[in-house]
């Protein structure tokens, strides 16, 4: 049951992110070109997925024990602004900015075999490796 929930809500995902066009690149790196081309209407679709969000969250979700399967349901304590944070938010950006692809969309563009989205996959598979082990050797 879990799994079929997960695919669900995966697929869900998948079709919100298709309908508002943020698996198309160019419409991503038209909305970060705020000195050229800007497109701003993918600001409402983010505008309208933290609505939805932000209700649920704090209607449903903080009302709650357990999820709806049983399980507890955890949320971070840790608020604090740290190295690892400020590295990941850094390289997630550079990355999105250079390429127009954000990894969720990424994803969801698989289905489409473009060469440019099996190899972005493949990297971020890789920098995904790389760091787990600089966590590792580096104690980060």
């Amino acid at each position: 049951m879990k799994s079929f929930i997960a695919l669900i809500s995966g697929l869900l995902f998948g079709f919100g992110l298709t309908v508002s066009q943020m698996v198309d690149p160019n419409k991503v790196l038209n909305f970060l070109d705020i000195f050229g081309q800007w497109d701003a209407s993918l600001i409402f679709v983010m505008v309208g997925a933290l609505i939805v969000f932000a209700t649920v969250y704090q209607f449903v979700i903080t009302k709650r024990e357990q999820a709806l399967l049983g399980e507890t349901i955890s949320t971070l304590k840790n608020s604090k602004i740290d190295k690892r944070l400020i590295l990941g938010a850094v390289f997630f950006g550079v990355g999105w900015g250079i390429t127009g692809i954000c990894p969720g969309p990424a994803i969801a563009n698989l289905s489409g075999v473009e060469p440019k989205i099996l190899a972005f996959v493949s990297l971020m598979v890789v920098g995904m490796q790389i760091s787990e082990w600089c966590k590792r050797r580096f104690l980060i």
